[in-house]
């Protein structure tokens, strides 16, 4: 990496809705139901974020980690997620129903 380059900070991914997300858990891509510290576990994910996504407390988590979880729901990432913009992050979608 050239010392002039400045690593961007990761695109942060917001959750269209805690609703969506909850939906998205009682029914998976396999139809089987997923607990909030099984979808932890799986996506390598604090359990605590989980839950704050779910109750609305945190809306975005870093790429990675969105990906991860939408791997383990066996979804496509931007069903349940929309990226925020770079500059300033200031993007934050309402929260509204699936």
């Amino acid at each position: 990496m050239n010392e002039d380059t400045i690593p961007l900070p990761a695109t942060m991914y917001a959750v269209h809705s805690s609703n969506r997300l909850t939906m998205l858990m009682q029914r998976t891509g396999t139809g089987q139901s997923i607990s909030s510290r099984e979808l932890a576990k799986a996506a390598g994910v604090a359990a605590g974020t989980i839950g704050a996504l779910m109750s609305g407390t945190q809306r975005a988590v870093p790429e990675d980690k969105a990906k991860r979880i939408a791997a383990v729901l066996g979804i496509d990432l931007l069903v349940l997620f929309v990226p925020l913009e770079r500059a300033g992050r200031s993007f934050v979608p309402a929260q509204v129903g699936v």
